[in-house]
């Protein structure tokens, strides 16, 4: 009788909550949602983007649409969310470049991170793998990091460009090491190549690296995250490695423009939380180096201030410009 009576209290109560909440909201959405990405179609984020969208259109009986609002470092489609309407409609998907790292790298912006945004949720973080050509010679960090003592100013790191997370990590690698090794900025497939021929003596790679390490074409040393990455267990972190309190994680996630009812932030967040749970989106993102995180708008906008501090150092000390 008192678990019944407990249960009866709970509904009443949800009842209660429902009933004071703005119609508005308790029919949202009642038309189209857009969730704008601001890079082409085909990348990271866009693939995230049509998962997520995905399953918010099945559960909510409403088209949810990705739209590729690509150029200026990601800036042009962040911008757009940033302006819109604040109603729920208008969402943002974004990694940490447009939302985190351009905040340091660039000295006019058209809008601010911490001030035009509302936080949902990280929707997934991946890890960058730390890999150098077979023919280095070298077999862990420790012995990366001699040789580039031994060696300063001689060892070069491959990148996709100024700021993108590769060049960062690798900036703040120089740091924490305390070595000197030289910048080498391409585009994402000739990063990858550069390190294949032995062209550069490292790169922070996508966790699919690990697959061209199990086939011996390149050595992969460790990777980025505090914690072991699923996909690839046997490798340790770079904590582990020999570095303490190095973490570096490639990570998207969901945000709207500040003013959207916190009622509209909580029911997007609550159907991200059943998306991410969906054992075959967790099957899926795995795959695609992905790791389902879903943490809470008020842990999410600690993350992205805790993150805008973090890169602002880094961007700082070593000089880091805009390409």
């Amino acid at each position: 009788m008192k678990s019944m009576t407990s249960m009866r209290l709970l509904a009443i109560a949800a009842s209660l909550v429902w009933a004071t909440t703005p119609a508005w909201a308790q029919t949202y959405p009642a038309k189209v949602v857009r969730v704008v990405v601001p890079y082409a179609a085909g990348g990271p984020t866009d693939i995230v983007a049509r998962l997520v969208s995905q399953g918010m259109s099945d559960a909510w009986k409403q088209p949810v649409i990705v739209e590729n609002k690509a150029g200026a470092g990601g800036m042009i489609g962040t911008e757009y969310v940033a302006k819109a309407s604040a109603d729920g409609y208008t969402l943002l998907i974004s990694g940490s470049g447009p939302v985190v790292v351009n905040q340091s790298l660039y000295k006019k912006m058209p809008y601010d991170t911490v001030k035009d945004f509302a936080p949902i949720t990280e929707l997934v973080s991946a890890p960058t793998i730390l890999v150098v050509p077979s023919s280095l010679g070298v077999n862990s960090l420790r012995e990366l990091i001699a040789l580039a003592k031994a060696k300063p100013g001689q060892l070069n790191y491959a990148s996709a460009g100024n700021g993108t997370p590769p060049h960062l990590a690798g900036e703040l690698l120089k740091s924490m090491a305390g070595v000197d090794i030289v910048h080498v900025p391409y585009s994402a497939q000739q990063a990858s190549n550069a390190v294949l021929s032995g062209q550069v003596a490292m790169l922070f790679e996508t966790p699919t690296a690990s697959n061209a390490a199990r086939a011996g074409k390149v050595k992969a040393l460790a990777v980025s995250t505090a914690k072991r990455f699923a996909g690839a267990p046997e490798l340790p972190t770079m904590a582990e490695a020999g570095l303490p309190g190095f973490e570096v994680t490639a990570w998207y996630g969901l945000l709207a423009p500040t003013g959207t009812p916190g009622e509209i932030v909580k029911r997007v967040y609550a159907e991200t939380q059943t998306i991410l749970a969906l054992p075959e989106v967790k099957k899926r993102m795995l795959t695609l180096g992905f790791e389902p995180v879903g943490n809470s708008p008020e842990q999410f906008a600690g993350f992205i201030h805790s993150e805008i501090a973090k890169w602002s150092k880094v961007i700082r000390e070593s000089g880091v410009k805009p390409q």
